[in-house]
């Protein structure tokens, strides 16, 4: 087979989704001259982060998203109309494991792309040329990158599959070496409760850390609490890649199972993760750094994948302390 000059990958999700893709993009970034990310609205700035990305595209998927737009024909159209235009060789959909890549697929198809490789579950008749199986229990990078490797990619010699961003990154305006605790998380299952957030803090300050606290702009209200008078609020002052920075220098950073876990793996900082067993760590957790997992993971919530906590109190995180908190830190930065 001839080397591909344009490959389409996609992954329609969240930041964290996108850069848990990394390794899959370099694979398909050695084999061909051009790489065109096709990502969601909240996954964009994260897939510009990816080396190996040569353009990023964005488009709101009505059946990936969990705030999805209605279904529009017309903005389907415009989906098939610019890959028509921009004619690849093949397409690479990335999708986790209880999302089906066939209505892509098929759109794909429309807009004449000659190949395509996805994971899928249900039989695709002629939607796929590659349908790749794999067992449910690999981490999300290793995963993506077995499907990569079905398509014919493989990552170059030297790499080790872990996650990356590009780099250099922005400078810091912070001294390295401090905590960074990221109270917020984009399912509201999987945040630890904002009062221990601000316990932690406390004690963590009182350990002899400097702690910056991170969140979005939606949430500066709950960095502002969380950091009180000892933390340094920086809720909704970071870029994307300004966080990547930040998270770059960090010591350890103290996070649920949400974007920034991810961000800081990516970057190869050492992660404290606040983990509620709506998904299953073994496929989530951060991936190629020194972790230390807290939350009950035998959790009656364990792979409901449920967005609001359904079990009274929280217990899966909630039961996890400050005082855990210090001591996982301390096993981190301490090895």
């Amino acid at each position: 087979m001839s080397r591909p000059r344009t490959v389409l990958v996609a992954r329609l999700d969240n930041a964290g989704d996108v850069l848990l893709q990394g390794p899959l993009v370099r694979a398909v970034a050695a084999g061909a001259d051009r790489v065109v990310f096709l990502a969601g609205p909240a996954g964009a700035d994260a897939a510009e982060l990816l080396p190996g990305v040569d353009e990023v595209w964005t488009w709101a998927c009505p059946w990936i998203l969990g705030d999805p737009p209605p279904v529009d024909a017309g903005a389907l159209a415009d989906l098939t109309g610019r890959v028509s235009a921009l004619a690849p060789d093949e397409a690479v959909i990335s999708t986790s494991f209880h999302q089906s890549p066939l209505p892509l697929a098929l759109a794909l198809r429309l807009a004449g792309v000659p190949r395509i490789s996805a994971i899928s579950v249900d039989y695709p008749g002629s939607l796929l040329d590659v349908r790749h199986r794999v067992g449910d229990d690999l981490p999300e990078p290793e995963r993506a990158l077995s499907l990569a490797r079905a398509a014919g990619f493989e990552l170059p010699e030297g790499d080790d599959g872990r996650l990356s961003v590009r780099r250099p990154l922005p400078p810091l305006p912070h001294e390295p070496g401090y905590v960074v605790l990221h109270p917020g998380a984009s399912v509201p299952a999987r945040a630890w409760p904002a009062g221990l957030c601000a316990a932690a803090v406390e004690e963590l300050s009182a350990a002899g850390h400097r702690v910056l606290v991170t969140g979005g702009p939606g949430e500066r209200e709950l960095t502002a609490a969380v950091a009180g008078a000892r933390g340094v609020d920086l809720g909704g002052a970071t870029t994307l890649r300004e966080m990547a920075a930040l998270l770059d220098g960090a010591a350890a950073v103290v996070v649920g199972n949400t974007g920034p876990a991810h961000l800081a793996a990516a970057v190869g900082t050492p992660v404290v993760s606040l983990f509620a067993p709506v998904v299953p760590a073994q496929r989530w957790a951060p991936y190629g750094v020194p972790t230390v997992l807290l939350g009950d993971q035998s959790a009656p919530c364990a792979g409901s994948r449920a967005r609001e906590c359904p079990v009274p109190g929280h217990p899966c995180l909630s039961s996890v302390s400050p005082a855990d908190v210090v001591a996982a830190v301390e096993k981190l930065v301490s090895t």
